[in-house]
């Protein structure tokens, strides 16, 4: 296959359909929209207007609520530090924090922290200090004979 050779499936495209382009299209002068009326104006939500009574989306209660002060966490597997020990992209010997992390490739950025998950399994005795972590994560390290310290206020969770 080359390039000039692709294309899509048929009838998963489909032309635009260009409205007041001249009695020739089909769709010029009124451009479908009829002769007069509000529907002919531009600029009118018909569909959300229920003459005067409340309209049902105002009716509905809201839902949820976002806290506009939430913090965003890197999120790690231990499964993938592990990967990271075993091609030599993280040392084992030193203390492995947030800048090592990122340094060896494994988060792309910081956020508000780097919080540690317990997914996949771990050998290496590592040593670790990290903004978050769960507490199965903290549990699987320290069997596998390492440390998992969290270094900011924010207790493990």
């Amino acid at each position: 296959m080359k390039l000039h050779e692709l294309h899509d499936n048929p009838g998963a495209t489909k032309r635009r359909k260009r409205v007041g382009r001249g009695p020739g299209s089909g769709m010029g002068k009124t451009g479908g929209r009829g002769i007069k009326g509000q529907k002919s104006r531009s600029g009118v939500a018909i569909k959300g207007y229920e003459g005067g009574q409340m309209p049902l989306y105002q009716r509905l209660p809201k839902r949820g609520f976002n806290k506009p002060n939430r913090k965003a966490f890197a999120v790690v597997n231990l499964g993938l530090i592990q990967k990271f020990v075993d091609a030599g992209k993280l040392d084992v010997t030193a203390t492995i924090d947030e800048d090592a992390l990122i340094a060896s490739g494994l988060v792309r950025r910081k956020l508000d922290g780097i919080r540690v998950l317990a997914k996949g399994d771990v050998t290496a005795k590592l040593t670790l200090a990290v903004t978050g972590a769960s507490m199965s994560a903290v549990d699987a390290v320290e069997k596998a004979g390492g440390s998992l310290t969290v270094t900011t206020a924010q207790a493990a969770e």
